[in-house]
């Protein structure tokens, strides 16, 4: 996918890059692969908020992703690539000879037509799914499993990849994109190929309309907050520094110590016992 950039015939499209999706498929997603996802807005199963400036967002559809490719030794094909709301990588939806549909990371490179199988022995071209046993060395991989059977957990956002670079006593060693070196079991499957998408982070979005797109509420700080929120929120008009020096829930403010350095408090103590007795 190539980057399009806007003329700047508004302040917001100034210096805007995004991603040109042109090629995606533009339908609606299959219906018996989604699930609707609920909003949480930081709120627990009690109702009470316990991560702030959460909420609001774009409504969207889950795509049920097979990040296990079970599926074993049954030749599959890339029926479109699809746009996910969910993340940041695109979505290849695949359909087996059997006539199952499936949703999977979208590889770099695999194009619409393409057939693609998960095996414990399989080409190494990319979308293909094998055990790290079927792999060579050198292999640029994602969607890495930590534990047999469990599903991948490691690298599948956008443009994201790990090479396998080695075996040791049953385990496979991985280099990810940061240069730490993992060992997994070598029974852990992988899928060929780095994840597609990989502009995504040469996109230059608003960022107030992204985080609300995103479900992020603005935050602010201090004096601009409720009294319940904050020592100095409230008041009216221009009001700075609240309404007490120490709140009715006791906390002071102001720059006030609230900590005692019991260590030095026990020195001075000592220091004056000893003052006293002329030592």
């Amino acid at each position: 996918m190539a980057l399009k950039s806007y003329k700047p015939t508004s302040p917001g499209q100034r210096g805007l890059v995004l991603i040109d999706r042109s090629e995606l498929w533009k339908g609606r997603p299959v219906k018996t692969l989604t699930e609707g996802l609920s909003k949480k807005a930081g709120r627990n199963n009690t109702g009470r908020i316990t991560m702030r400036r959460r909420g609001g967002g774009a409504k969207r559809l889950y795509r049920v992703v097979d990040f296990k490719r079970t599926k074993r030794d049954v030749p599959a094909t890339v029926e479109r690539i699809e746009y996910d709301p969910n993340r940041t990588a695109f979505l290849a939806l695949i359909r087996y000879q059997d006539g199952e549909q499936a949703y999977i990371l979208a590889p770099q490179r695999l194009a619409v037509g393409d057939s693609i199988v998960a095996a414990d022995k399989a080409d190494v071209k990319p979308g293909n799914a094998m055990p790290f046993l079927g792999l060579p060395i050198g292999t640029i991989v994602h969607n890495i499993e930590l534990k047999p059977g469990k599903g991948g957990q490691i690298a599948r956002a956008a443009g994201t990849y790990a090479q396998f670079v080695g075996r040791d006593g049953g385990y496979a060693q991985i280099r990810l994109g940061s240069g730490e070196l993992r060992m997994v079991r070598q029974e852990c499957m992988a899928t060929v190929g780095a994840v597609s998408n990989p502009d995504h982070s040469n996109t230059n979005i608003g960022k107030a309309g992204r985080n609300r797109h995103l479900g992020k509420r603005p935050s602010v700080r201090g004096v601009v907050m409720n009294p319940i929120d904050h020592p100095h929120g409230g008041g009216e008009g221009r009001t700075s520094g609240g309404r007490h020096p120490v709140t009715p829930w006791g906390k002071p403010t102001k720059g006030a110590r609230t900590r005692t350095n019991k260590s030095t408090d026990k020195f001075i103590v000592r220091s004056r016992h000893a003052r006293k007795k002329g030592r």
